[in-house]
C-alpha cells in the first residue's frame, strides 16, 4: 500500500507530494494537519462522504402543515486556525467518527449538526479573525491606501543625490548631449525590465527581499546578499544626510561661515573671491595654488582632516557630525515607528517639494549673468566619445545606481501593493521620470557654474566637480555670490535633505485597502523613501521571515537595528571618517551588487521560466509582457550586465580620496566586503541543500523548485496553478471550490482558465517530447 492511501482522512495531504509536479500540492493547512499524530483510520468516515456531508449546510424541516421557506441557519464565520484549533478539531473529528460507528451516538450528532451548522474547512475565509486566536497567526503587513501613494514613493526613491550629484558631471565630462544617447539606451536595455521585474516579484508574493526567494529556496542566500548589501549602504548614507543637516544648520544665520576667509580654519592658501570680483589685482590670478573658503570650511572644519593621517588613524570623534547623525538615524526612527496619520498629505509634500525647489533654483539660476555659459557647457554634443566604451558603461552605472534596482527597495514597495495594481504603467512613469529629472538638475547646476566661472574667471571645466566636492564645496561657493545667500543655501540644502529622507517616510493607513480584505484598523503600510527605504528593507525582509514573532515587536526591533547601525556609523564620524566613507561607498554596493541583479534575473527566467514568470505577470495585470521585456530578461539586461562586472573587474583601481591613496589593508578590506555578499549566494545553497533529502541532484531539484506556499498572499488571488496549495486541494477539483468561496475566479475572470489552459498544452509538449 502507497504512502498516501495509508494515511487517514483525519490528516489529509500527508505524503501527497508528487514526484514532479510544477508546484507540490500540499497546503499550509494540510502541512499543519500532517505534523499532528495519526488518529485511528476506523474511527473516521470516508472522506468522500465526510466532505459531500459538509459542503450542504444542513436545512431543518418544517413542521407538517406550515407553509414558508424554511430559515437555514447562519454559517458561523470561519476562523484561521493555528496549530491548537487543529490539533482540538482533530481530536472532536476522531470522537465523532468513534460514536458514529458504534451507532449510540448517532441521533445526538445528527441533532446537534442541525443546531449548529459546521462550515467546510474548503471554505475558511482567510480575512475572517478571533481575538483568542490572534496569537497563532502573524499581524498583516498591511498594504498602501491608495495607489498614489506607491507611485509617488518610488519617484521618491529613486530621485536622489545622484541626480544631482553624479549625472550632471557625468554628462559634460562623457561626450555633452551626446551623451543622452546611450544613455537613454541604456535605460531601455537596462533600467526598465529590471525595474519592472522587481516589482512583479514583490507584488505577485506580497514578500519582502528575502522571503521572496520562496520562488526558488536554492538560491536564498540572493536575498541574504541584498541585505548586507544594503546595510553597509545605510551605515554612509545616513553620515552625508548628517553632512546635510550640518550645513542645513548653518545656513541659519545672516551671513554663511563658508564666504570669507581669515577664521581660525582658514589656511594662507585660501583665496576669498570677493577680492577677485572687486578688481584689486592687476595680474591674473592662479585659483590653482589656491583654496577656497568653501572647501577649507569643508575640509578643515566639518570633517577636521588635517587631525587624521590617513584610514589607519582615525583620529577623535567630531561630536558636532556625531549629534547630526544621532539626529539623522532618529528621523528614521520615528518616521518608522509611528509614520504620519494623515491620509496621504506628506507623501505628496516629501515626493513634489524636491521638484519645487530644484525649480526655483533653476529659474535663478538661468537668470545669472553666465548662466547660458555653463549651460552650452553641459549640453554641447560631442559625437565621438560615442566610440568609447568607457561612455556606454557610464552610461550604463548612472542607469544601475540612480534607480536603486538590487537594493531590495523596490520590491519592498511593491509588496505592499493590490495584487492588481498597474505596474507596468508605473514601472515607465518612474523610470522616465528620473531621467527628466536627471536632466533637469543639470540645467540648475551648471547655470550656477557658469555664473561661478565667469566671476572667477575661469574655464567651467575648473569649477566643476561630482559627487561630495559639488554639494558640498563648489555650490555653496556658488551661494555666496548671490543675493540673500543663506536663504539660497538653506533651500539647497533642505532640497538635498528631501531627496535623502524622501525615500523613507512611513505612513500609518487611516483604512485599509478594499481589496486585501483587511479588518478596519489593521496592517502597516508603508510610504519608504532612500534611507528610510534601506531601514524599511531590512525590517521587512527579516520581520517576513518570522512572522510570529517579529511582527508584534516590529516597533522594538527596528530600534535594535537603528542602534546598531548607529553605533557602527560612528567611525565615520572621527577626524578621518571621510576615509572609511570613500572606502564603504567604492566597495559595499559595486561589483557585489551586480552579482547579485544578474543572478536574480538568470534565476527568474531560467531556473523559474520565463513562461511561469509570464503566467504570473498574467494573473496580475491581465496581460503578458511583450517579446521587448522578454528579450532584455533572456539576454540583453544579463549580458549588459556582465560586460559592466567585467569592465569593472578590468578596469580596477585601487580607492583614492584626493591625493591620499589607500594602503593594501584598506583595498583587501574593501574587495571582502563585495566579495561577501557574493558569497551569501553560495552559502544560501549548502543550507538549501542540506534541508532536503535524497541524492545529490535530487536535493538541488528540489531545493531549486518553488516552496509550497509560494504564490499570491491572499487565497482569493490564488487562482489557476496556485488553487493547488488552497486548503482542501486535495479535493477532485479545487478550483471549483475556489470559485464556490469567492463567487468568482479573480477580478480577470478569464486568467485562471487561460493559465490551467496553457499549463495542459505544455504538460503535453513534454508528454510528447
Amino acid at each position: 500500500m502507497s504512502e498516501a492511501a495509508a494515511v487517514p482522512p483525519c490528516c489529509p495531504g500527508r505524503g501527497l507530494r508528487s514526484q514532479n509536479p510544477p508546484y507540490p500540492a500540499r497546503s499550509a493547512f494540510d502541512r499543519q494537519t500532517s505534523l499532528l499524530p495519526p488518529c485511528s483510520a476506523r474511527s473516521h468516515p470516508p472522506l468522500e462522504a465526510n466532505l459531500s456531508s459538509r459542503l450542504a449546510p444542513a436545512v431543518p424541516q418544517l413542521p407538517p402543515g406550515s407553509r414558508g421557506t424554511p430559515s437555514v441557519p447562519a454559517v458561523a464565520s470561519p476562523l484561521p486556525l493555528g496549530p491548537p484549533q487543529l490539533r482540538r478539531e482533530r481530536d472532536e473529528k476522531c470522537r465523532s467518527g468513534e460514536r458514529i460507528a458504534t451507532g449510540s451516538g448517532m441521533k445526538k450528532v445528527r441533532q446537534q449538526h442541525l443546531r449548529k451548522p459546521v462550515t467546510p474547512d474548503l471554505l475558511v475565509s482567510p480575512s475572517s479573525q478571533d481575538g483568542d486566536l490572534g496569537s497563532e497567526c502573524p499581524e498583516d503587513r498591511g498594504n498602501w491606501t491608495g495607489r498614489l501613494d506607491f507611485l509617488l514613493s518610488c519617484i521618491g526613491y529613486c530621485v536622489g543625490l545622484g541626480n544631482v550629484w553624479r549625472f550632471p558631471y557625468r554628462a559634460y565630462t562623457n561626450g555633452g548631449g551626446a551623451f543622452l544617447v546611450p544613455y537613454f539606451i541604456m535605460l531601455a536595455i537596462c533600467g526598465i525590465p529590471i525595474f519592472f521585474m522587481e516589482l512583479s516579484l514583490g507584488q505577485f508574493s506580497s514578500l519582502g527581499p528575502l522571503a521572496v526567494w520562496k520562488i526558488s529556496p536554492l538560491f536564498k542566500g540572493i536575498g541574504m546578499g541584498t541585505i548586507l548589501i544594503v546595510s553597509l549602504v545605510a551605515i554612509y548614507y545616513n553620515m552625508i544626510i548628517a553632512y546635510v543637516l550640518f550645513y542645513l544648520f548653518a545656513s541659519l544665520t545672516s551671513d554663511l561661515p563658508w564666504q570669507h576667509c581669515g577664521n581660525w580654519w582658514n589656511t594662507d592658501l585660501c583665496l576669498d573671491h570677493h577680492v577677485i570680483q572687486g578688481g584689486n589685482t592687476t595680474f591674473p590670478v592662479n585659483i590653482t595654488n589656491t583654496v577656497s573658503p568653501s572647501e577649507e570650511y569643508w575640509s578643515r572644519y566639518v570633517l577636521h582632516i588635517q587631525g587624521s593621517s590617513g584610514i589607519g588613524d582615525p583620529g577623535r570623534i567630531r561630536w558636532n557630525l556625531c549629534l547630526c547623525l544621532l539626529l539623522s538615524w532618529t528621523i528614521v526612527y520615528l518616521c518608522i515607528l509611528k509614520g504620519v496619520k494623515s491620509s496621504g498629505k506628506v507623501v505628496y509634500f516629501t515626493a513634489t517639494f524636491p521638484y519645487l525647489i530644484l525649480v526655483m533654483l533653476l529659474i535663478r539660476g538661468v537668470t545669472l549673468e553666465g548662466a547660458w555659459k555653463g549651460i552650452r557647457f553641459y549640453l554641447t554634443p560631442q559625437f565621438d566619445h560615442l566610440l568609447s566604451s568607457k561612455v556606454w558603461i557610464e552610461a550604463a552605472l548612472q542607469i544601475f545606481y540612480s534607480l536603486g534596482v538590487g537594493f531590495g527597495g523596490l520590491l519592498t514597495f511593491a509588496s505592499y501593493n493590490t495584487f492588481h495594481q498597474n505596474i507596468y504603467r508605473d514601472t515607465f512613469i518612474v523610470t522616465l521620470g528620473n531621467a527628466i529629472t536627471s536632466i533637469l538638475a543639470g540645467f540648475a547646476i551648471f547655470s550656477v557654474l557658469g555664473y561661478m566661472s565667469q566671476e572667477l574667471g575661469v574655464p567651467v571645466n575648473q569649477v566643476a566637480k561630482a559627487g561630495p566636492g559639488l554639494a558640498f564645496v563648489v555650490y555653496p561657493q556658488a551661494m555666496t555670490m548671490l543675493p540673500l545667500s543663506p536663504f539660497w543655501s538653506f533651500l539647497f540644502f533642505f532640497m538635498l535633505l528631501t531627496l535623502g529622507l524622501d525615500s523613507q517616510v512611513r505612513r500609518e493607513p487611516t483604512e485599509p485597502a478594499v481589496e486585501h480584505r483587511q479588518p478596519e484598523g489593521s496592517g502597516d503600510p508603508l510610504l519608504l523613501c532612500k534611507q528610510f527605504a534601506f531601514m524599511e528593507t531590512i525590517v521587512t525582509a527579516v520581520t517576513d521571515e518570522f512572522p510570529y514573532y517579529l511582527r508584534p515587536k516590529k516597533a522594538s526591533f527596528s530600534a535594535v537595528i537603528c542602534i546598531a547601525l548607529f553605533l557602527m556609523g560612528l567611525i565615520l564620524t572621527t577626524e578621518g571618517g571621510m576615509y572609511w566613507l570613500v572606502l564603504l561607498d567604492d566597495y559595499s554596493a559595486g561589483f557585489g551588487l551586480m552579482v547579485v541583479v544578474i543572478t536574480t534575473c538568470l534565476v527568474v527566467t531560467r531556473v523559474y521560466g520565463i513562461k511561469r514568470f509570464c503566467r504570473d505577470i498574467h494573473m496580475m495585470l491581465g496581460f503578458k509582457p511583450g517579446p521587448y521585456f522578454r528579450a532584455c530578461w533572456m539576454v540583453l539586461s544579463p549580458a549588459t550586465m556582465m560586460a559592466l562586472l567585467v569592465y569593472n573587474i578590468v578596469k580596477y583601481q585601487p580607492s583614492e580620496y584626493g591625493s591620499y591613496r589607500f594602503p593594501t589593508w584598506a583595498e583587501v578590506l574593501g574587495i571582502l566586503m563585495g566579495v561577501l555578499s557574493c558569497l551569501m549566494i553560495p552559502l544560501g545553497m549548502v543550507v538549501a541543500v542540506l534541508r532536503e533529502e535524497g541524492t545529490l541532484w535530487e536535493r538541488v531539484q528540489q531545493a531549486s523548485r518553488p516552496a509550497m506556499d509560494w504564490g499570491p498572499s491572499l487565497e482569493e488571488n490564488r487562482t489557476g496553478m496556485y488553487v493547488a496549495s488552497l486548503a482542501g486541494s486535495q479535493s477532485p477539483k479545487p478550483l471549483m471550490v475556489h470559485m464556490r468561496k469567492y463567487g468568482g475566479i479573480t477580478s480577470y475572470e478569464n486568467t485562471a482558465i487561460e493559465v490551467d489552459r496553457e499549463m495542459e498544452e505544455e504538460d503535453e509538449e513534454e508528454s510528447m517530447m
